[in-house]
């Protein structure tokens, strides 16, 4: 087994719930997945080190489905809106109508906020790999999820 093979192994489900967080289709999710680590062949040298290898990985996969979606609105076609939710919220989330000013609350905050809250909520990363995505701290990521969930409360009746 070759080192890329490892690193493919290691980090493929890790890179994979990321961009699911980004993107919420399980097929785009998976082929920007394998776009991503055949980029990340193609750029090894590039890899410097002074971020985690998953670091790296996720920068390349976030920079390939944003390219996607530029295509995508080249095109006209319209990247897939939210279209599920699994906050545990309390109980709000039995009611439709507080489902969609969930939805609301969440396209509303500004970035970092949305971007760390989706990642931690619907990728279930820990604070330490938000962290390193974004290059800051583990106490930032908490206190920028915790910030995001508040600011969504905030703005629900």
């Amino acid at each position: 087994m070759t080192e890329f093979d490892q690193v493919y192994q290691n980090y493929f489900p890790d890179v994979y719930k990321y961009l699911l967080v980004l993107c919420r289709d399980r097929w785009l999710a998976e082929e920007i997945t394998q776009e991503t680590f055949f980029k990340a062949l193609q750029r090894l040298d590039d890899f410097d080190g002074r971020s985690s290898l998953y670091s790296w990985l996720c920068q390349i996969a976030k920079h390939t489905y944003f390219d996607h979606c530029r295509r995508e609105k080249r095109r006209g076609e319209e990247v897939p809106a939210d279209q599920w939710l699994q906050e545990n919220l309390e109980e709000r989330l039995l009611d439709k109508e507080s489902i969609q000013e969930i939805y609301q609350g969440i396209h509303a905050l500004p970035e970092p906020y949305k971007e760390v809250f989706l990642l931690r909520l619907f990728g279930e990363l820990s604070f330490a790999q938000i962290a390193a995505l974004f290059h800051k701290t583990e106490s930032w990521a908490r206190v920028t999820y915790y910030r995001a969930k508040g600011k969504i409360k905030e703005g629900l009746p």
